[in-house]
């Protein structure tokens, strides 16, 4: 949500509906500029009189290069996300109207100058450990309010748009390509699937995360989904873990980060054991490195053919390991890479 983007939208459309929901009033001035988001929707920057606001639309068919379709309910899904994380002190944007039928929202705008990409900021190697910290308890503290809740198990029981967003294309998909590990795949995914433990964002990715002056403000929230708190760890500690292939002189610092996420988050977990949730953790990373380069969505900075065959040589030794441990992936990650 931070940069132009080139390619056009209907504008028009949008900005009829807008209007229809209240939010720009007759002949007001009104301004609607295509972002740069994920691959799953449409976003805009709308400048109206004296305020600016971001606008977010669910696209039916993802944009990757594999056939990657999911419900547009997931809209309100977010914000039903992110009224909860508000309410559990996390920074989230504000939400100022939906309009559920056109399966859009408006939510407030953060300044890039102020609110940096936080993936933005480890490829430019402006690495802080505790910013990093700060992610993990602000993960630990929405999953410490939402354990153990029928109310939120109730809310968000959005098992088919998980499958659809998370465990079809990012277990599932690659175990076509590694019919050995299939097995293994399989049965990482039934689990996660069948977990009901605390409500789960589902997509906390740096991309996902804006560095701002007060700490981490977490953004788009589509796949949220009661079950297994443990995929959202695993999702950004693997991210942490990839940007070291790909910036390799700042690999230091993205172990600190890693060790500072997991050390931070695994201090709020109280509604398990720390060991058990690790563990859990720790085969769903190795998991996830396996499908940022042979799932339906590779990580997009894994470019050569060097770099994604070292992930994917890597993910697959852990996967035939037969326990796991954060540390352990930690420092044979770390061996791995000094002896490329």
């Amino acid at each position: 949500m931070i940069a132009p983007a080139t390619e056009s939208a209907a504008e028009s459309t949008l900005l009829a509906a807008l209007g229809a929901a209240g939010l720009i009033a007759a002949g007001e001035a009104a301004q609607l500029t295509p972002l740069t988001g994920g691959v799953s929707c449409e976003v805009f920057r709308l400048d109206l009189p004296g305020r600016t606001l971001c606008v977010k639309r669910a696209l039916g068919q993802l944009r990757v290069a594999a056939d990657w379709q999911a419900s547009v309910d997931r809209s309100h899904n977010e914000v039903l996300w992110l009224r909860v994380a508000a309410a559990a002190g996390l920074c989230v944007p504000t939400v100022i109207a939906e309009v559920e039928q056109q399966h859009l929202f408006v939510m407030s705008y953060f300044d890039p100058a102020t609110h940096r990409l936080w993936k933005t900021e480890l490829a430019a190697g402006r690495i802080d450990p505790a910013f990093a910290a700060a992610v993990g308890t602000a993960l630990a503290q929405v999953h410490r309010a939402t354990a153990g809740s029928a109310e939120y198990a109730a809310a968000f029981a959005n098992d088919a748009l998980f499958a659809a967003l998370r465990i079809d294309p990012f277990l599932h998909y690659p175990a076509a390509a590694h019919p050995d590990l299939a097995p293994r795949l399989g049965a990482l995914a039934a689990r996660t699937a069948a977990a009901r433990i605390a409500l789960v964002h589902g997509d906390i990715s740096p991309k996902n995360i804006l560095a701002g002056p007060d700490g981490p403000v977490f953004l788009d929230a589509e796949c949220a989904c009661y079950g297994d708190p443990a995929f959202d760890l695993a999702f950004c500690l693997t991210h942490l873990l990839l940007k070291s292939v790909w910036k390799p002189q700042w690999h230091a610092e993205y172990s600190t980060s890693f060790s500072a996420m997991r050390a931070a988050y695994l201090a709020g977990v109280n509604w398990e054991s720390r060991a058990t949730i690790d563990a859990r953790t720790a085969e769903l990373v190795t998991a996830l490195l396996l499908a940022r380069v042979d799932g339906k969505s590779p990580a997009d900075y894994l470019v050569t053919e060097t770099d994604m065959a070292f992930v994917r040589a890597a993910a697959r030794h852990f996967l035939h390991q037969p326990t796991l441990d954060l540390d352990r992936i930690a420092d044979g990650w770390a061996t791995r890479l000094e002896h490329r």
